[in-house]
């Protein structure tokens, strides 16, 4: 084609396209939408930059698309409207008007595009004149009856003006377009059309007009991110990737089609129904997001279909172009900005690597607990909570000083009255195998206050999920920060470095009866905060108030703890009974033998209730035989100001449930929470080491993503969650993510990254997920230096029969390698001496303990797969430089008697070389690293910031956040508040031998030859077994000599015993019900 012609071509198509606009601006006349008096909105003058902000919390206020005070735009912020480009489609001729129009719409912060043909401005310019009419029509009363007549009829004339022959609106273009081509001026008029309209607030709220420029309620919030395309489309019901709702084909035989309003936003995509506002589903982005068009791919004409691991919605558009639109729309969009989640990252993860983040690790639950609970405080919107075990009932913060204000439940329905939104899933037990009862803690919580929502999964008969369980233990605040790790917020997990054995402190009353009022009762019942959980009234003869010094135990002084004095008699009952103060607080006071001889003895504390916020100051009047000085976690509260008077002595870390030594016996009577149920006097606690971690901005929003993820799938999997009273859930954007609100004190700069454990029964996804696994196999691969293990089980070294994961392999590889190699590699591994099952060891220990035993020791030590079998078969005995496997125990004095316990390691962490931690929720087993069974949640950090060290005798970076962490385990592992500068260098002789293992198998020894301990290396059979329990023991024979022995321990290593039962089968024997359950429920 010569010059001439294009150009003759492009002339022709701008004449057309400017006789369609200047017919559109003749059309769209405002003056026509015009009200007497009306002025234009002067709020939208007031803020041109748009600095005002829809709150988060609106996405669980929306409202029906027709429903007057909908909150869809920023206050005092204008929306700009600019046409960028007219495109002229001329592939068909029965098209009136081809032109189609791309418009950008700009409010605030936020840009967006629409396009829109010639008929599109016809039709919303005729819904316009409607609603006008519509609105100006009075009541139909008689009198009025002539006005309506006469609006009807200038409504009819004005349509009728504005549809007019197009053939005579052409006639007048003619004359026109010969003249000159004002096209630029044509857009213009056209930009004022549309910015008249969305200046007169009853236009600008119309749901028409908001659908005309794609915008709704969930538009402009800002931490939702930057705004993509919306509008109205059809879409067609199943798709789901749910075990169990696809069967026979019933989502492409029996479907329905249905009206929803389609909203983009950066890693997800949602439809809305118009009637009611209600958010119908949330479409995650993913690596397996993606977009299809055509009836050959959708079986759908004009169809769109959107895929992820989730689901495959199917779309319905008007004509293949708008297909067309709509994914092309959604693809660039979701390119632009949310590339990260399109990706395969890193160990298979769905999340990315989140630079410079903030990052905090946690040893033992005192400090994580009281962070939980002052990052809850500091809630402004949301608070997701999921645990394997939750009790309602747990005191954050200890001692208990300030009443019931830090408990669980007490926080929990604080935020909600405030108006924070609190989700909550729980692992829903097999009843008849586990006693946690999440039944009581859902109900609990969900009787706290309508704002908090609880969900329990799976439904075991219709999932057909018996065997797996949801382990993670997650607490995310306004999706920024979340806390990740180990630790339940349950009974029995609180403990602090000192690992106690024994709890029988009480308060001691030192109270006038006549400095009581009942003033000062009112105005103290007033100011408390409680929860009632009792309902049996106290007596005036009630072991409460007329217990007297002599009745009162004579406690002994035991580690860690100050000693007691005896109670002083105390009574104001007729106080407490005139103003319904009964069982006001939840703090058990009296001892616990009493407790638990007597259930109705164990009541409340009822000083304490009186004012919850109570001073803690030193009691300067103590008698020589008085309280010992106060000392720092010690528990010891000397004097205690309260409304009618003080409190002098010692607190209890543990109320009722929270005492307990699941090995000597399981919980029971949950819903009782501050009854005892093992005797303090006689039974020492199991101490509980842990370890958990925070992450703040990127890496807090991808374990939100995980939560949400779970929620959005429970809720479509069990019908009783489908109602609206359980929204979906939204994920916030990556891009406000470094916004923070809240910061945990004391984090340091990491890159961090979520991995996960997820399957289709646990999170709806169409291939299971393994990054734990792949990131632990990963690091000790590339480890240097060293590994630091710390763990509830150690069942590993695939033998592709039973057990299939490799992370044992890994570690006799890597130490093989280094044996190759000539280079030093130590490898620390810590698990408990027992697995946390209830059986009396001295008798064997039950199935269940048995068979755990078994696979710890498999993996181990016993066989040729486990990792000393492999070792052994290359380098021999020489496998003791590199490897050590050791447990923790402690004794304590109680009752005058001395005792000891194993501490429960439930821990999961790995630090390699001072600069690599994983923390999180998954065993080192195949429940928590396959991906197909438990889910799980944990993060790898990677340190950034560094700090001078050493490492194998040279000069090394540490990594700070690495380093730290394992220098605070080792110092409460091996004791003392300083650690030696050998302390530094994990990897050298001198440490390794001389501290590490020396201390270990002194203190096993020690603890041999005082308790006689078990497991031990002197029982390797159950004759064995007899013989040993029945030998006198030294703290029994001899307990002075006993006290001088014990006085030699450091920390609390002990070498972990090998030998012990080795010449026994330890798996369930033929006939036991435990020898009916699968393999996989013990591996």
């Amino acid at each position: 084609m010569s010059l001439r012609a294009e150009s003759h071509a492009a002339t022709s198509t701008l004449k057309k396209i400017a006789a369609d606009m200047s017919n559109i601006i003749e059309s769209l006349d405002t003056r026509e939408l015009h009200f007497e008096g009306e002025e234009v909105d002067s709020e939208v003058l007031n803020d041109p930059k748009g600095t005002a902000c829809i709150p988060f919390s609106a996405i669980y206020h929306t409202r029906g698309f027709k429903e007057p005070g909908t909150q869809t735009y920023l206050t005092g912020c204008p929306v700009r409207v600019r046409v960028l480009e007219v495109e002229r489609f001329t592939s068909t001729k029965k098209v009136p008007s081809p032109n189609v129009y791309t418009i950008e719409l700009t409010h605030g912060d936020f840009t967006w595009h629409v396009k829109r043909k010639f008929k599109h401005f016809q039709e919303f310019h005729r819904e316009l004149l409607r609603y006008k009419a519509f609105v100006r029509i009075p009541i139909p009363t008689r009198r009025r009856v002539s006005a309506r007549r006469r609006v009807c009829r200038g409504r009819r004339d004005a349509l009728g003006w504005f549809l007019r022959c197009r053939d005579a609106r052409q006639d007048a273009c003619e004359a026109r377009r010969s003249q000159s081509l004002h096209f630029i001026t044509i857009k213009k008029q056209l930009e004022d059309y549309l910015t008249k309209i969305l200046k007169m607030p009853m236009y600008r709220n119309y749901h028409g007009t908001m659908e005309f420029i794609g915008v709704s309620q969930l538009s402009f919030i800002h931490d939702l991110g930057p705004k993509g395309i919306e509008g109205m489309i059809m879409k067609r019901s199943g798709g789901h990737r749910i075990p169990g709702l696809n069967c026979c084909g019933q989502g492409r035989m029996c479907y329905r089609w249905s009206k929803r309003w389609l909203v983009v936003k950066d890693s997800f995509l949602l439809y809305m129904k118009p009637d009611s506002g209600a958010i119908a589903f949330v479409l995650l982005v993913d690596k397996e997001f993606n977009i299809k068009i055509g009836q050959k791919e959708t079986e759908t004409k004009y169809g769109l279909q959107i895929d992820n691991l989730s689901r495959s919605l199917i779309l319905k558009c008007n004509s293949y172009r708008h297909a067309q639109w709509w994914r092309q729309g959604i693809d660039e969009f979701v390119r632009k900005h949310g590339k990260d989640f399109l990706t395969e990252h890193r160990f298979g993860s769905y999340a990315a690597v989140q630079e410079n983040t903030l990052a905090k690790w946690y040893v033992n639950a005192k400090w994580y607990f009281e962070d939980v609970a002052n990052a809850m405080e500091a809630a402004k919107e949301e608070i997701f909570i999921t645990d394997w075990w939750l009790s309602p009932e747990i005191f954050m913060k200890r001692p208990v000083v300030e009443g019931n204000r830090w408990r669980l439940d007490c926080i929990l329905k604080r935020k909600a009255q405030q108006g924070v939104r609190i989700f909550v899933m729980l692992y829903k037990e097999v009843e008849l195998a586990l006693g946690i009862n999440s039944e009581y803690s859902k109900r609990t919580l969900m009787h706290l206050h309508p704002n908090i929502k609880v969900m329990r999964h799976p439904d075991h008969v219709s999932s057909s999920v018996y065997l797996w369980a949801h382990h993670e233990k997650l607490v995310i605040v306004d999706q920024s920060v979340a806390f990740v790790g180990g630790i339940d917020l349950a009974y029995g997990r609180w403990d602090d470095d000192e690992h106690r054995l024994t709890d029988v402190g009480s308060v001691k009353r030192m109270v006038a009866v006549k400095s009581v009022s009942t003033t000062n009762l009112a105005s103290a019942a007033e100011s408390s905060e409680c929860i009632p959980l009792q309902s049996e009234a106290l007596s005036p003869e009630s072991h409460l108030f007329q217990r007297n010094a002599e009745d009162a135990p004579d406690i002994p002084k035991m580690k860690g703890v100050g000693k007691p004095k005896k109670f002083s008699r105390f009574s104001i009952y007729k106080h407490l009974h005139r103003h319904g103060m009964h069982h006001a607080d939840s703090v058990s006071s009296i001892d616990s033998e009493s407790s638990y001889c007597n259930p109705t003895r164990s009541q409340p504390n009822i000083i304490q209730s009186l004012k919850p916020h109570l001073k803690v100051f030193r009691h300067h009047s103590e008698s020589k035989e008085g309280l010992a000085e106060p000392q720092k976690d010690k528990g010891s509260i000397r004097s205690l100001k309260t409304g009618v008077g003080e409190l002098l002595g010692e607190t209890r870390f543990w109320h009722g449930k929270d005492y307990c030594n699941f090995v000597f016996k399981d919980w029971v009577q949950l819903d009782k929470p501050f009854a005892d149920f093992i005797d303090r006097y006689t039974t020492p606690r199991m101490p509980w080491h842990d370890i958990s971690s925070v992450v703040h901005g990127k890496a807090a929003r991808d374990v939100a993503r995980h939560f949400i993820q779970r929620w959005n799938f429970t809720k479509i999997m069990k019908p009783k969650y489908r109602s609206l009273s359980y929204p979906f859930l939204l994920p916030k954007s990556q891009q406000t993510a470094n916004e923070l609100k809240y910061q945990v004190p004391e984090a340091v700069h990491a890159t961090v990254q979520v991995i996960r454990s997820a399957a289709d029964w646990s999170a709806g996804i169409k291939y299971h997920e393994e990054s734990i696994h792949n990131a632990y196999v990963s690091v000790i691969e590339h480890s240097k230096h060293y590994i630091y293990i710390e763990n509830q089980f150690f069942i590993s070294c695939a033998d592709d029969k039973v057990v299939w994961n490799k992370i044992g392999d890994a570690i006799a590889q890597r130490i093989l390698k280094a044996h190759r190699e000539n280079k030093r590699f130590r490898v620390y591994v810590v698990i408990p001496l027992l697995p946390g099952f209830e059986g009396d060891i001295s008798t064997g220990g039950g199935n269940a303990l048995q068979a755990i035993m078994h696979f710890n020791y498999r993996t181990m030590c016993r066989g040729e797969n486990s990792i000393l079998g492999q070792l052994k078969a290359e380098v021999g005995d020489k496998w003791i430089n590199y490897i050590s496997f050791c447990g923790l125990r402690t004794y304590a004095e109680l009752e005058g008697k001395l005792v000891t316990e194993l501490i429960y390691v439930h821990s999961k962490l790995l630090i390699a070389d001072d600069n690599t931690v994983i923390i999180g929720s998954a065993n080192i087993n195949d429940r928590s690293m396959l991906g197909k069974r438990d889910s799980e949640m944990a993060i790898i950090v990677q340190d950034t910031e560094t700090i001078p060290s050493v490492m194998d005798g040279e000069d090394y970076s540490a990594g700070k956040f690495a380093q730290s962490l394992r220098l605070r385990c080792f110092r409460v592992i091996l004791g003392g508040s300083d650690l030696s500068p050998e302390h530094q260098d994990p990897v050298c002789d001198k440490f390794f031998k001389e501290v590490w293992i020396s201390t270990a198998a002194r203190n096993a020894t020690i603890f041999d030859k005082v308790f006689r301990c078990l497991p031990s290396d002197q029982v390797n059979n159950l004759t064995q077994l007899r013989d040993f329990i029945n030998k006198p023991k030294l703290a029994t024979d001899d307990p002075a000599k006993a006290a001088e022995e014990l006085k030699k321990i450091r920390g609390f290593l002990v070498q972990f015993p090998f030998r012990f039962l080795e010449e026994e089968h330890l798996l369930p024997s033929v006939g036991t019900k435990e020898s009916m359950v699968p393999m996989e429920v013990w591996t």
